[in-house]
């Protein structure tokens, strides 16, 4: 697959997964609402201005892609704490109707290590602050992974634990049963090498891998 969309790609592990692919060879769609704003030229990019809540965007974007990359997210604000938070769910049923539409079946969406029937794996001294900080993203992520799991995408599923910055000198540890899933700093840089490396790889499909360091 050489033609790839990155939703959200305009910041964060979006932005990293742009740079990755392209360092890579892939033709890259850079989809996002600050997507003008990108300072990153390559002739293999395009970058696409558009709104993922936004059905017409969203099915625009998916022409003549292969993949699609999903890096959503919300700001670290008042409201991660209040709620509510939908974006997620509700950008994911927008993406999995185009998709299917378009018959672009190979979905690699990042949500995140407590997600979905990964928070099992979240220790007591975690749980507590994790639920006051996350719990409405994460209760919407979870949401999201179960749209995914229900559709009939080729889909992975990417659950990062801690971000940084940091540029990383080797590979993640990747997490693909359950009882290794556990929390853990990870780079954005190292969570955008993984995606890229699983895009083509069909033991990635239908998987749910948690990354870390």
């Amino acid at each position: 697959m050489k033609n790839v969309l990155v939703m959200g790609g305009s910041r964060g592990i979006g932005l990293e997964t742009v740079k990755t692919l392209l360092q890579k060879g892939y033709h890259v769609t850079l989809f996002s609402r600050g997507a003008s704003k990108v300072n990153l030229t390559n002739p293999n990019l395009r970058l696409l201005a558009g709104d993922a809540l936004n059905e017409a965007d969203v099915n625009s974007a998916i022409e003549a892609n292969d993949a699609v990359v999903q890096t959503l997210g919300v700001p670290a604000n008042l409201r991660l704490i209040t709620g509510p938070i939908s974006l997620f769910s509700s950008a994911t049923k927008i993406l999995i109707t185009a998709m299917e539409n378009k018959n672009t079946r190979r979905l690699l969406t990042v949500t995140g290590f407590g997600a979905g029937d990964s928070y099992q794996a979240i220790n007591c001294l975690q749980s507590l602050p994790f639920n006051i900080v996350f719990g409405n993203a994460y209760r919407d992520k979870s949401i999201q992974e179960g749209l995914i799991k229900n559709s009939k995408l080729d889909w992975t599923l990417i659950r990062p634990g801690i971000l940084t910055n940091q540029r990383f000198k080797s590979s993640c540890r990747v997490r693909l049963n359950p009882s290794e899933w556990r929390n853990g700093i990870v780079s954005r840089a190292a969570v955008a090498d993984f995606i890229a490396s699983a895009i083509d790889d069909p033991e990635m499909i239908g998987a749910e891998p948690v990354l870390s360091n």
